[in-house]
């Protein structure tokens, strides 16, 4: 669905990416760098309110430079002898990192829509394994779902006893607001930043994920040093629940 505000950011992204290229072929300095893809870059282009949102080079966002980041500090492990299932898998440089496991599941509501090899179709809402996965990844795909306390619970009886769900979702401030598909998708934008988005979480996401079982840690940017949160532009926080043995 094209909107307004997807418009705007896609112009704002074109438009610093281009002045970065600018910015490089002119001969600045590159005095940045990127987890995900490990180049130093000039700087990083803005999306959306987010003036430092993306590498020039490789196209990760913040969250994912996150994510790269503590697994590369061993802050974070991948279980490569164990089972991944890697929920919306478009961030190329996590796909290389999860697919180094032994049993790797890319999947998605609609696989269709990534190149990733071996897609599967996984819908949240009616995920049935019990005690499969070592890892649960998924960025940015619990505002997408009708019911999250039933996908939580959902995900802790998929996980195997001592698995970890790494979670990241969009944040605001305030309490999260609920909404639901019934919503017009242009209400939907208005009042959760997207129209595909029926939730806007705020802090109390933590509540949530231990009121379905979880132990949790959260892992947030602004507790990393400042310099090198600045050098990497990291941004996010990642919520590390894991299953009780």
């Amino acid at each position: 669905m094209i909107t307004v505000q997807r418009v705007a950011k896609a112009a704002g992204k074109h438009l610093t990416r281009t002045a970065l290229k600018l910015r490089q072929s002119l001969g600045a300095r590159a005095s940045r760098g990127c987890p995900a893809c490990g180049r130093t870059v000039v700087g990083f282009f803005r999306y959306g309110d987010n003036p430092e949102w993306g590498c020039p080079a490789c196209g990760a966002s913040p969250r994912e430079r996150l994510m790269n980041w503590l697994i590369g500090e061993g802050r974070l492990t991948v279980p490569v002898e164990g089972s991944v299932l890697h929920m919306a898998p478009n961030e190329g440089s996590l796909v290389r990192r999860f697919s180094t496991a032994a049993d790797y599941v890319p999947a998605d509501l609609d696989p269709a829509r990534y190149t990733v090899p071996a897609m599967r179709r996984v819908d949240l809402m009616e995920l049935a394994d019990v005690d499969r996965y070592d890892l649960f990844y998924a960025s940015h795909v619990m505002e997408h779902v009708p019911d999250d306390m039933a996908v939580l619970h959902n995900i802790l009886r998929a996980l195997k006893p001592g698995g970890e769900a790494w979670l990241i979702v969009p944040l605001w401030d305030k309490p999260t607001e609920d909404g639901s598909f019934a919503m017009p998708p242009r209400e939907r934008e208005r009042r959760f930043g997207q129209w595909d988005h029926v939730r806007q979480y705020g802090p109390d996401f933590a509540d949530r994920i231990r009121a379905a079982g979880f132990d949790l840690e959260e892992i947030d940017a602004n507790s990393i040093d400042p310099d090198l949160r600045h050098f990497y532009a990291l941004d996010d926080r990642l919520f590390r629940a894991r299953k009780p043995r």
